[in-house]
């Protein structure tokens, strides 16, 4: 079967081999550097040939990997290996690939897409309303990786020191600070580390 872009995956928010594109920066850029996530529109064009999208989506016609009654295959890497990728990646999601999967395998896809959905929506709700320009990647990083009730209480918690102090909208930059400040003692009491030191 030749496959077009538009008819690769349904869900394009999550990877193949378990990556979550929809908290990507790369998803979030303008332009024609933006990432359409795995199989969205023009995926072709932008990326070279996956052998996991190869395997799971043209030969086997799977949404995912945790699709595949063989599901982990030899694909994967082993602990060693995702651990030593971990400390050199740039993209934090490759952490949560296998639990995205089994998650996936026990619980099905739709009730991971209304979760990932719940993260992309505060997601986009910290970029429209804090990102200083430069906060981006921060921003993604936490999404991925903070618990959902995580980053619900830092986005109130943000919410209430800025009313009072009367910190407008347009003071970007301020804003941006002390949601990351509040991220970031969220994520270090849960030994998440978001920021190099």
């Amino acid at each position: 079967m030749n496959q077009t872009d538009s008819d690769l995956k349904k869900y394009p928010t999550i990877g193949v081999c378990g990556l979550e594109c929809g908290l990507c920066p790369r998803y979030y850029t303008s332009g024609t550097s933006r990432c359409p996530g795995c199989g969205g529109p023009k995926f072709l064009n932008k990326h070279p040939s996956c052998s996991f999208l190869t395997c799971c989506v043209k030969k086997n016609n799977f949404e995912v990997c945790a699709d595949c009654p063989n599901f982990p295959c030899s694909k994967f890497r082993s602990e060693i290996e995702i651990q030593d990728f971990e400390g050199s990646s740039s993209y934090p999601p490759y952490k949560k690939i296998m639990l995205n999967l089994n998650y996936i395998k026990e619980q099905g896809i739709e009730n991971y897409i209304d979760a990932q959905k719940r993260r992309i929506r505060l997601l986009v709700k910290l970029l429209q309303d804090f990102d200083d320009g430069r906060s981006k990647s921060f921003f993604c990083k936490a999404v991925a990786l903070l618990d959902i009730k995580s980053i619900e209480d830092s986005l109130n918690k943000t919410f209430q020191k800025i009313k009072p102090d009367k910190i407008m909208s347009t003071d970007i930059k301020i804003r941006a600070k002390i949601l990351k400040n509040i991220l970031n003692e969220n994520a270090l009491r849960n030994g998440i580390l978001l920021t190099k030191k």
